[in-house]
């Protein structure tokens, strides 16, 4: 694989992986029972963002080492092409 094909794997990955985490663990304002005025009641109380970037940037630093470790493996070439 080339550079660029591994940057772009691993954005989208990295993607999949931050929407896939931004939900988990969220109370939303109105659970919290502290609605802030102009604001939806359904906003996350605290979204820590930064942590959730983190998370989602090991799980597709994992993910794309696992994709380019699986398209580089000659046992697994042998195995497909039977």
């Amino acid at each position: 694989m080339q550079i660029g094909s591994i940057i772009a794997v691993f954005f989208v990955i990295w993607w999949l992986s931050f929407v896939a985490v931004l939900p988990i663990g969220n109370r939303s304002q109105a659970e919290a029972g502290n609605v802030v005025a102009g604001t939806d009641p359904a906003a996350p109380v605290t979204p820590r963002l930064l942590r959730r970037a983190l998370i989602a940037t090991g799980l597709a630093i994992l993910m794309t080492g696992l994709l380019f470790w699986a398209l580089s493996n000659e046992a697994l070439h042998h195995y497909w092409n039977r």
